[in-house]
């Protein structure tokens, strides 16, 4: 093949003749990405756009028909000894809804001594819930929020001994949201510092280090901007600018990692300083696109689930991994070509020696180590398999939920009040809302529709108290807030849910011609997004699957490497989610990790990390296994060709595992539950991936199956023929240089015993 056709050589050749222009053009091309990112803000998305099924239906009717507004509540509790039917209590309440009455921007309060609010009073005899609606959007009820927070100081200020306890959507988004970003900057800044000294014991170098983490930060940086213009045409979750950090200091690491390794290898082999660069550009840097494009469309998969949070991922991820393979296809090559062996500066003189040992070293661990595994390959992959399989066992009792407070740091102001009021009223701080549609919901038809549902709410155990009715001001939507049994998400819960939805609904409102119901709230929206991600499960998968089995049998020109790589794939995402259930829905660990289990595992995150880990295990699966094909094509036996391959890619493998495991790790420290699931999750089957998989599943099954590896069908015979990272054609000398260093590196395949 010539490599002027190659499109990665010839983008490295442009990069390295005209580096200044790709170095500048790419720096502006990061300051503007980040510049206009900030300027327009990142959209995210509404309760109402992020919905699924009948809750996102009846949010949907909520946003659409009653005005910009958050819900608050203030529970009041008496003294010890106190009572709620006292007159203090009652003055105490009444004080509070008066002022709270006359704050700017306050309407619909509601306090328990008005007629017909008695189920405001705690079942307990000592607490009262004082409700009210805080108008305007998202930007500007943090500053409208202060002054209720100062009413309810002063009242509990002329009020000893009584405890005043505020939460609801604004103080919830207020403290969750810095929460929120305060997890983020500690994620972003501790994983700079681990990343860098983990490239520096490869490389042994600060510069060589350096540039890996370069390409992944002004990737990620570029990104986050390009997903904050995007933002504006489909809204992105919250959580996606964490899941570009998470990814794109993956891949941007990874693939300058390889790229560079490669050109290091062959300037140690003898080559110039720009045939080393253009053989890892025609080799690396086409196995770069390949894997690029391999998880990009493994990202895709999201798109199919119908969520739009998902979709929201699938959108940010695609962009931080295309940034990372066009930054590595061009700026790379021009960084590269302007250091030349300068890249080695600022070596660290014993892991510089120590990592020179080891790059000569044909006897190191990985070589002994896999030397052992084949000459034991079927009990060698029995062993590793049934180790896999059994951390996968959990799994089989894998339960998702939409998580609620619980997820939540739990020593914020607002969640210890949300608990306080969840003790007073059972189910009352999460209600299933049961949204009606009617041209009139005042109507006298409708109301008495409503009054029959609130009847059949009051008294069986499946719901609680109070139940609360809200009138849009157009007067076409009712909201009925009916408390359910049970944590939100558990069995009781769902009970409930599917008692009120199926049995209460349809014989009361549901039978009121002219209306539309639907339920919303944690339990419905819990159920619904979990109907959901198990109708879409299986077309996601086929989609995985079969694209990464086409992507790999053009690769590789083989059927049994796509099919032995997707088993190998799916046996260590199965480990990686038994170790998650095993963790977090069992709640082993609790204390080390510093969680409370939920019961449950965050609904999106199976289907994520399916994703995900089949995008970036992929990866290392194109580098490793083209390394071996390249050793076979050049007339190495199996065995041979196995041992070279994984010797080769051992270093850096094991480099970019290493970093990817430690920044998953970080997140595992985080505070919010659905982070440090999803870190767990990573890092478990990024480690799984490189140790047992690759070390030991991958150069077992391949000795196994022998010739069989690269067994193709006949009629398969017209697919393209795509050299990896095969050894790079010969380049034509330059002036002044002798044919000698830049013929092509020829590493030697060492002996592998007898098989």
């Amino acid at each position: 093949m010539n490599p002027s056709r190659n499109i990665a050589a010839r983008a490295g050749r442009w990069s390295a003749t005209h580096r200044k222009t790709a170095i500048w053009g790419w720096l502006l091309f990061v300051v503007l990405a980040v510049v206009l990112g900030g300027m327009v803000g990142t959209r995210t998305q509404t309760d109402a756009e992020s919905g699924v099924g009948e809750s996102g239906r009846a949010e949907v009717a909520v946003s659409q028909n009653f005005p910009e507004n958050a819900s608050e509540s203030v529970l009041v509790t008496a003294p010890p000894g106190g009572s709620n039917r006292s007159p203090d209590f009652r003055e105490t309440v009444t004080n509070l809804a008066r002022e709270l009455n006359a704050t700017p921007y306050v309407s619909n309060v509601d306090q328990p001594f008005t007629p017909g609010n008695q189920s405001q009073l705690s079942a307990d005899g000592r607490s009262g819930l004082v409700s009210f609606d805080l108008e305007g959007d998202d930007d500007q009820l943090t500053d409208r929020l202060a002054p209720t927070e100062d009413v309810v100081s002063e009242a509990r200020a002329r009020a000893p001994g009584f405890e005043f306890d505020q939460f609801g959507d604004a103080s919830a988004n207020a403290q969750v949201g810095q929460a929120f970003e305060d997890d983020f900057k500690k994620a972003e800044f501790t994983s700079l510092p681990v990343t860098l000294i983990i490239l520096v014991l490869a490389f042994g170098a600060f510069i060589a280090a350096g540039v890996p983490l370069l390409l992944g930060l002004t990737a990620v940086g570029a990104a986050i901007g390009l997903t904050a213009l995007v933002s504006h045409i489909t809204p992105m979750s919250d959580a996606a600018n964490s899941v570009i950090l998470l990814i794109g200091l993956a891949v941007g690491v990874d693939y300058s990692l390889f790229y560079l390794r490669r050109e290091r290898e062959e300037r140690a082999a003898g080559r110039s300083e720009r045939a080393a660069l253009e053989a890892a550009a025609a080799t690396s840097g086409r196995a770069v696109i390949v894997s690029g494009i391999t998880v990009m469309i493994a990202m895709a998969g999201m798109y199919m689930t119908g969520d739009a949070t998902f979709a929201s991922f699938a959108t940010g991820t695609i962009i931080v991994v295309a940034v990372a393979v066009i930054g590595s296809l061009t700026v790379l090559p021009a960084i590269l070509a302007w250091l030349g062996d300068r890249v080695d500066k600022g070596r660290i003189p014993l892991l510089g020696r120590l990592r020179d040992r080891r790059a000569v070293n044909r006897d190191g661990f990985w070589a002994r180590f896999v030397r052992t595994v084949l000459r034991r390959p079927g009990i060698s992959a029995a062993l590793a398999g049934c180790f896999l399989l059994l951390l996968a066992i959990p799994a089989f009792k894998l339960h998702t939920v939409v998580p609620g407070v619980e997820s939540l740091p739990q020593d914020l102001p607002v969640i210890k009040a949300y608990n306080k009021v969840d003790q007073a009223f059972p189910g009352g701080p999460e209600p299933a809302n049961v949204v009606i549609e009617s041209d009139d919901v005042l109507a006298p038809e409708v109301q008495q529709g409503i009054s029959r549902l609130k009847e059949a709410v009051d008294g069986p155990e499946e719901f609680g108290s109070p139940v609360t009715t809200q009138i849009s001001p157009n007067g076409k939507v009712a909201v009925v807030n009916v408390p359910l049994a049970g944590a939100g998400t558990d069995e009781k819960s769902g009970q409930a849910l599917s008692k009120l939805r199926e049995d209460v609904i349809p014989e009361t409102i549901g039978k009121v011609p002219g209306t539309e119901t639907n339920v919303n709230g944690m339990t419905a929206g819990s159920e619904d997004f979990n109907s959901l991600m198990k109708s879409r499960a299986p077309l996601v998968f086929a989609f995985v699957l079969m694209t990464a089995f086409l992507l790999l049998l053009v690769a590789f020109r083989s059927i049994v490497i796509p099919l032995t790589s997707i088993l190998l794939n799916l046996l260590s995402v199965g480990a990686a989610y038994g170790l998650i259930v095993w963790v977090f829905q069992e709640g082993h660990l609790e204390g080390l990790l510093g969680f409370e289990s939920m019961g449950g595992i965050t609904a999106w995150l199976p289907m994520f990390l399916f994703v995900v880990l089949f995008g970036l295990s992929m990866d290392y699966h194109v580098f490793i296994l083209s390394r071996i094909k390249e050793a076979h094509d050049a007339g190495a036996g199996t065995s041979e060709a196995i041992e070279s391959g994984l010797r080769r890619t051992a270093g850096p493998v094991t480099s970019a595992a290493i970093v990817m495991v430690a920044v998953f790790s970080i997140f595992a420290t985080l505070s919010m539950l659905e982070f440090k699931q999803m870190g767990v999750g990573l890092a478990a089957a990024v480690l799984i991936d490189a140790t047992i998989v690759r070390g030991i599943l991958v150069p077992a099954t391949m000795k196994l199956l022998g010739k069989w590896n690269w067994y193709l069908p006949a009629w398969l015979e017209w697919l393209p023929r795509i050299n990896l990272e095969g050894g790079p054609e010969p380049i034509q000398a330059e002036p002044g240089e002798t044919e000698a260093t830049n013929q092509p590196a020829a590493t030697p395949v060492p002996a592998a015993p007898n098989a």
